[in-house]
Parts: C-alpha cells; sequence; structure tokens
C-alpha cells in the first residue's frame, strides 16, 4: 500500500516500519544495560508495542489501561483516565518496571502513570520508560525513544483503519483487500 507523503504536519507509518521501529526500540533498551523485571503497556497505544518487547525480552508483560483521545475518532485530546488495576500474567507488578506506549505527546500520560505506580504500587523499585516516537511538544522525556520528532506531527499508525471499520462492513473490507 502506498502512503501519503510524510511532512513536518503527518507522519504516515506502514506495518513494515512499524515493526522495525519496534525491534529499533529493543535495541536500544538493550544497549543500555538496564536489566528490567516486567513490561508494563499502556494500552491502547503501546500494547502491540509491550506485546512485541515482553516476547523479544521474554518477560511478564502488564497491562494499564489509559486513554484521553476519544473524541473525533481519537484525534482530540481529552482528560486522561487511568484504570484502576493492572492486568499481569504472573506475579505482581514489583521490581524494575519498563513502562511502554507508542508515543509521548504531550508527556501527560507518562507524568500521571509514573505518579500513578509510585502511589498503588510500593513494590515497583525503579521504572523507566520507553516509547517509539518521542515529540518536541512533550514536557516529559521518556529514558528511551526511536525517533524524535521536533515538528510536533500528528502520525498515522497502520492500525488506525480500524478505528472506523465495523462489524458490518467486514465483508467488504476482505473483498476490498483480495
Amino acid at each position: 500500500m502506498n502512503l501519503p507523503q510524510n511532512d513536518d504536519k503527518n507522519l504516515w507509518v506502514s506495518w513494515d516500519d512499524y515493526h522495525r521501529l519496534i525491534e529499533r526500540l529493543a535495541l536500544k533498551v538493550y544497549e543500555s544495560n538496564w536489566k528490567f523485571d516486567k513490561i508494563l503497556c499502556l494500552a491502547r497505544g503501546g500494547l502491540r508495542v509491550g506485546d512485541q518487547l515482553a516476547r523479544i525480552y521474554d518477560v511478564p508483560l502488564a497491562i494499564l489501561a489509559t486513554s484521553s483521545y476519544r473524541e473525533a475518532e481519537g484525534t482530540v485530546r481529552g482528560d486522561l483516565d487511568i484504570a484502576q488495576f493492572i492486568t499481569i500474567t504472573r506475579g505482581e507488578l514489583e521490581g524494575r518496571v519498563l513502562l511502554v506506549d507508542d508515543l509521548v505527546d504531550s508527556g501527560v500520560t507518562l507524568e500521571r502513570v509514573g505518579r500513578h505506580l509510585k502511589e498503588r504500587f510500593p513494590k515497583v523499585t525503579d521504572v523507566r520508560s520507553a516509547v517509539l516516537w518521542h515529540k518536541a511538544c512533550s514536557k516529559v522525556a521518556p529514558d528511551y525513544a526511536v525517533d524524535f520528532l521536533p515538528t510536533n506531527p500528528w502520525i498515522h499508525q497502520p492500525f488506525e483503519e480500524y478505528d472506523t471499520l465495523r462489524p458490518h462492513n467486514l465483508s467488504a473490507w476482505i473483498k476490498r483487500g483480495t
């Protein structure tokens, strides 16, 4: 599929590019020599990133649902909601945690989740953050990022096409792809 041209306002990302970015993020963390016990991904944007990193590192994956982009098909930021509970398959959230999301935009989510972890998870001894994209407008910097975006473009991620797909459209959708 041909994507539109990238410019200062829009960054279009293919599935292949997306997966390469995750691999590059995994390498950045590895080359830092920082060891962590668990990955905590922020759903929804960090789910795919967290899943792939947990597979690469073979560590437990925890999930914390957060949401601020809800209006206008996920393009308008609202108040940040943080779920009360964290889901994890093995053990509890403790020790050194790699906090993963797809991007840091304003920085509000990373900052608030950091406070949330300190207040509610005292067994967490160290947290570092890892994202694919770090926008210049962010008031916080992640510990690890693959790309710094000085012009703060809107990032068009490959899975966004599912934001408008509904079950009653699946038949036509599948036929379109054949």
